[in-house]
């Protein structure tokens, strides 16, 4: 049999493997990573990440963050406890973080690893954007689009190799793709931005999360639209959209979304 059949039938066997339906979207994955392999990384990053940066630990920012992002983990908690799905926390052990940079920016790794930077603050305005903000990027990890991203890279960069032998051969490389994976830094070695389909699940449940919580999900179009007039007018392009795109599209799906999450938010009180 030709190499190249073998490379085929090699890949088509680490595609069907790797494929898993994800409970709370319903979509199927292909997932080369364990989410227990991807939480040992992201902890060493985070540390690391947080090791490089000014974190602010106090404030009426830093309290907002934390507030927060307690509020929407409690709700996620809930909410999955309530579906079955607790399952899909195990080994979370949430934090929230606030570090002293201009770029407008948030990202959640896997465990619940939230950061969020001084400049997106002024954009969010309060704390129903922030919420908007950051239940979409818990939304991301919670959906593991970032676990998709990364296995995407290891197919693309190293040829589906395990992640402990991508570690081992070029850990540089494989620490790059995953901190790009997740969305801190830009893009490297092609890892492309988060898809329509993840943006928009990740809209959709966070939203739908930060309604449980208590935060208005009408904020939601705000907040994007502000995120959108900052490179619009001639600004530097966020930190944010350039792996989170927002046209007129997205703004009308937003608005359906949040008058799913409204129901939420009429219980929650």
């Amino acid at each position: 049999m030709k190499l190249r059949n073998l490379v085929f039938l090699a890949s088509l066997s680490i595609f069907t493997a790797s494929c898993t339906k994800n409970s709370i979207t319903g979509r199927s994955q292909i997932l080369l990573v364990s989410e227990s392999e991807l939480m040992q990384l992201s902890n060493q990053q985070y540390k690391s990440f947080l090791s490089q940066h000014k974190v602010i630990p106090t404030g009426q920012q830093a309290e907002m963050v934390s507030r927060v992002g307690n509020r929407i983990s409690s709700a996620i908690t809930g909410y999955l406890k309530q579906k079955g799905q607790s399952d899909l926390l195990k080994g979370y052990d949430w934090e929230f973080r606030l570090v002293e940079d201009p770029s407008v920016n948030a990202w959640c790794m896997p465990g619940g690893k939230v950061v969020v930077y001084t400049g997106l603050m002024p954009v969010a305005n309060d704390e129903s954007g922030l919420a908007v903000v950051m239940g979409h990027e818990i939304a991301h990890a919670i959906a593991r689009h970032g676990n998709e991203r990364m296995s995407q890279g290891l197919m693309q960069q190293f040829g589906g190799v395990a992640l402990s032998a991508a570690i081992a051969t070029k850990p540089a490389a494989t620490q790059d793709l995953f901190m790009a994976a997740y969305g801190v830094g830009s893009e490297v070695g092609g890892v492309l931005p988060f898809g329509r389909k993840q943006e928009l699940e990740a809209d959709r449940f966070g939203l739908i999360f930060a309604a449980i919580a208590g935060f208005e999900p009408n904020a939601a179009v705000p907040f994007w639209e502000r995120m959108s007039k900052i490179s619009g007018n001639g600004g530097k392009q966020p930190e944010l959209l350039s792996t989170h795109p927002s046209d007129e599209t997205r703004i009308a799906k937003v608005k359906e979304y949040a008058k799913e999450a409204s129901t939420y938010y009429k219980t929650s009180g």
